[in-house]
């Protein structure tokens, strides 16, 4: 620096700072080369056709399996059902569910069954395997077997319904050892067995989750038996010439509904 101010301090030179140029510079590089530049060149920049390839992968992408696993349990001192719904990372959701409604050991099933899928419904799930270990139920709803009676009627249609929501659902019968995991919840469910649920969720379902029917099938009458007045009152309405055995036959048909020739019950026992 000493040597350049010695030598350039016998000419009179003044200093002057200059300003800012990259905006300048920038319009002037654009000048001086623009019979270089290609008309493409200020066009946004097209994805390249590997991205392309990549983002279309990506929307093709399947959406990954959820298994559920679900149980249902019937005992003298009431019903519930359990629930393992397991995502595909493999974490597991689990919940048991105890039922304050009269149900018999397919109604269990069922009610299992429809609150599994409603629960893999609120998390997202869009692909679900569905594994029960009652062949009936699986039967049923796959179409394997077929109804009987209007409530089970009802149940397979709402698990239906319910499976029809998702992108690809399969249900499956399995072991019972296969689905120890949902049949221990059913049963802790049941008898609302809080100190060994722990953290598991533990439900209480007031009502069924199908509209409320007030029958029950009894058994068909294929021959004469002491059903068959009862069966001949609510077809014709015939009653014995007795008044006071015309008076009891109206009572007892007062309790019994006809449904496709078979009679049901009204109400729970």
């Amino acid at each position: 620096m000493l040597k350049w101010a010695i030598e350039l301090g016998q000419f009179d030179l003044e200093y002057c700072p200059r300003t800012a140029i990259k905006g300048q510079a920038l319009a002037d590089f654009v000048l001086k080369f623009d019979e270089k530049i290609d008309d493409k060149a200020i066009e946004p920049a097209e994805p390249t056709s590997q991205e392309s390839h990549q983002d279309e992968k990506k929307q093709e992408l399947p959406h990954p399996w959820w298994t559920l696993h679900v149980d249902g349990a019937v005992n003298n001192s009431g019903s519930g059902a359990g629930i393992v719904l397991i995502t595909p990372e493999g974490h597991r959701l689990m919940s048991a569910i105890h039922f304050k409604f009269y149900a018999t050991n397919n109604d269990a099933e069922y009610e299992a069954l429809i609150n599994g899928l409603k629960l893999a419904l609120e998390v997202g799930a869009v692909n679900l395997i569905v594994r029960s270990d009652s062949e009936l139920v699986v039967n049923q709803v796959n179409g394997g077997f077929q109804t009987r009676g209007p409530r089970t009627e009802l149940y397979m249609r709402c698990a239906k319904c319910l499976l029809g929501k998702f992108s690809s659902a399969k249900l499956e019968s399995v072991p019972r050892e296969e689905n120890s995991n949902a049949d221990a919840l059913a049963k802790m469910g049941l008898q609302m067995d809080i100190v060994q649920l722990g953290q598991i969720h533990l439900g209480i379902q007031e009502v069924p989750s199908i509209p409320e029917v007030e029958v029950f099938q009894t058994q068909e009458i294929p021959q004469e038996n002491w059903m068959t007045p009862i069966h001949n009152y609510i077809q014709s309405g015939a009653v014995p010439e007795d008044k006071l055995q015309a008076r009891r036959l109206r009572y007892q048909a007062a309790k019994y509904v006809e449904y496709d020739g078979v009679l049901y019950k009204r109400g729970f026992n």
